[in-house]
């Protein structure tokens, strides 16, 4: 598998996001952000995506050069209106609405509508840590995920992150989809013919299935839990949905824009785009910073030397991902042959070399 320095993929990423006349500003933040994804370990929400922002561009479904701005605001809350823009840069600014706001009062929550979909959900939640606060990232997404007992796709993905700054030791990053598995992860298992572990899919008529092809055909992620629990999954889904569309005035449901540019939008929308969700705490304002993260350090050293099963050992949310980032910025990011096919096409269009 051939691997890529991240300055490489950042020079040719953000090359592309240009071509497609997205302002320099917003290229640069727009590769920063979808790059986080491919450090982090998470390749099927990094480069690999590339392509599809590309084609969203070329239907017209993604406005390169949008104008984000807060329509509706108090002091703790706003709602920010994406204008068709790429989630990549949406979702950055509207966080920064939220941490401004939290550095005024305490906390900062924002709902935003008329975005696209902004990578990975734990990259936005990290950014109110340089600021001694917790940060909350959610988003709705691509109706392919059945409610429990359904057949019918009324749910996306929905990632949850939360993150929480420590003072010695690593910070906590909480990442999750709400489903047993991202549909990214369903893309890798079709680039490299494997089929699904049990509890990931049904078909079309709401069998269990282990066929990467699935969702494809008609049938549906499952939510997180799998055949006992996934009523679990479902609720947190819906609460994602609400808190990033209902409340926003975006798409919710079935109404949501899907990812693919070969699919059209629902010709009668009840919103705006795609929605997320996004909060700010600033941890002082319920106990002073040092005090907070000298416990968080306590919490974390507590859990990660729990007593493990043989040859395991506890992981604290984050700690994959760092170790995987710190891996590759040294040694490179590996990306599948067929990512590489995609990316050089995408280049040989607007002249750029990978």
């Amino acid at each position: 598998m051939p691997t890529f320095s991240y300055s490489q993929l950042f020079t040719f990423t953000e090359s592309v996001f240009r071509s497609i006349g997205c302002p320099e500003e917003d290229a640069t933040l727009a590769t920063e952000t979808l790059l986080s994804a491919d450090l982090r370990g998470v390749d099927s929400h990094g480069v690999a995506r590339l392509v599809g922002y590309v084609r969203l561009w070329e239907a017209g479904r993604i406005n390169a050069t949008p104008r984000v701005g807060v329509t509706y605001e108090t002091p703790s809350t706003a709602v920010v209106d994406g204008d068709g823009g790429l989630g990549l840069v949406v979702g950055p600014k509207a966080m920064r609405v939220a941490i401004e706001k939290a550095q005024q009062v305490g906390t900062g929550w924002v709902s935003v509508k008329n975005s696209n979909h902004f990578g990975i959900a734990g990259y936005h939640a990290m950014l109110p840590l340089a600021h001694d606060m917790m940060g909350i990232a959610m988003t709705n997404a691509s109706p392919l995920v059945a409610p429990t007992y359904s057949l019918d796709r009324l749910l996306g993905t929905n990632p949850i992150a939360v993150a929480v700054p420590a003072g010695e030791q690593p910070d906590f990053v909480l990442d999750m989809a709400t489903t047993t598995a991202a549909n990214g992860k369903l893309e890798i298992a079709q680039r490299k013919g494997l089929p699904l572990p049990e509890g990931w899919a049904q078909t079309a008529d709401g069998q269990p299935s282990t066929d990467a092809n699935a969702v494809k055909n008609g049938g549906a992620l499952l939510p997180l839990g799998g055949a006992t629990g996934s009523h679990k999954g479902y609720g947190l889904g819906a609460v994602v949905d609400i808190f990033s569309a209902v409340l926003s005035g975006a798409n919710y449901g079935p109404w949501v824009p899907p990812f693919v540019a070969f699919l059209q939008p629902s010709a009668n929308p009840v919103g705006q785009g795609l929605g997320h969700f996004f909060g700010a705490m600033r941890v002082d304002a319920f106990r002073p910073a040092d005090e907070f993260k000298a416990h968080m350090d306590n919490w974390i050293t507590t859990f990660r030397n729990a007593q493990a099963v043989e040859g395991k050992h506890v992981l604290i949310p984050g700690d994959p991902e760092r170790e995987i980032a710190a891996h590759r910025l040294l040694d490179g990011i590996p990306l599948l042959d067929t990512v590489v096919h995609d990316l050089e096409g995408v280049g040989a269009k607007f002249g750029v070399k990978l």
